[in-house]
């Protein structure tokens, strides 16, 4: 992992609102379409989008929505449909399904679904814990140890090389940085009892 794409870990979100006018285009044509069926190109790109954008309610309501013939016709639908899951259940496997092969038309927002994921995950590790093991930061994070090592350090985490425990890098709480809601409080405390089993 180069130090460039370190940085990408902690960057924001930029390709959430760069897909949002895209979804908004695709719901329109979802309702347009001829019969209220659209095509599977368009169903693939607006799961693909909400799963990025984490709206996950919106992507379960959608695949109910699919018409069985066109899921079973477009493996790609299945595929990303498995990410949705996994990413409800926070199942760390998610970056292994995101790893399949994909159509071109779902290849950028995938590659987006991957990136925003680490970032999710790296961001409530790093205010969830004080130190946290290199296996399992490896896991959360779908990358490989080395990797997570390298891309950590060039981010300012400390690492025990004897322990093989990370510290994350003190960042002193802005505004921004505190709890905004009780759902936020909620999301963090569940990411971390999922973590601890």
């Amino acid at each position: 992992m180069t130090i460039e794409k370190a940085r990408l870990l902690c960057a924001g979100d930029p390709s959430i609102q760069q897909y949002s006018d895209m979804a908004s285009d695709l719901e329109k044509q979802e309702l347009e379409s001829p019969e209220g069926i659209a095509s599977p190109q368009v169903y693939g790109q607006l799961l693909a989008i909400y799963l990025l954008q984490n709206d996950l309610p919106n992507a379960k309501f959608l695949w109910k929505r699919i018409p069985q013939n066109i899921r079973d016709e477009n493996p790609e639908l299945g595929k990303l449909w498995t990410v949705g899951q996994k990413l409800w259940q926070c199942d760390s496997d998610v970056y292994v399904a995101l790893a399949e092969e994909w159509p071109d038309h779902l290849k950028p927002i995938v590659s987006a679904i991957k990136d925003v994921t680490r970032n999710r995950a790296l961001r409530l590790i790093s205010k969830a814990y004080s130190s946290i093991g290199v296996d399992k930061i490896s896991d959360f994070l779908g990358l490989p140890s080395e990797d997570c090592i390298e891309a950590l350090s060039a981010l300012g985490w400390e690492i025990d090389a004897a322990c093989k425990i990370m510290k994350p890098k003190n960042t002193d709480n802005k505004p921004e940085d505190t709890f905004q809601s009780e759902e936020q409080l909620a999301k963090l405390t569940d990411f971390v009892a999922f973590l601890e089993n």
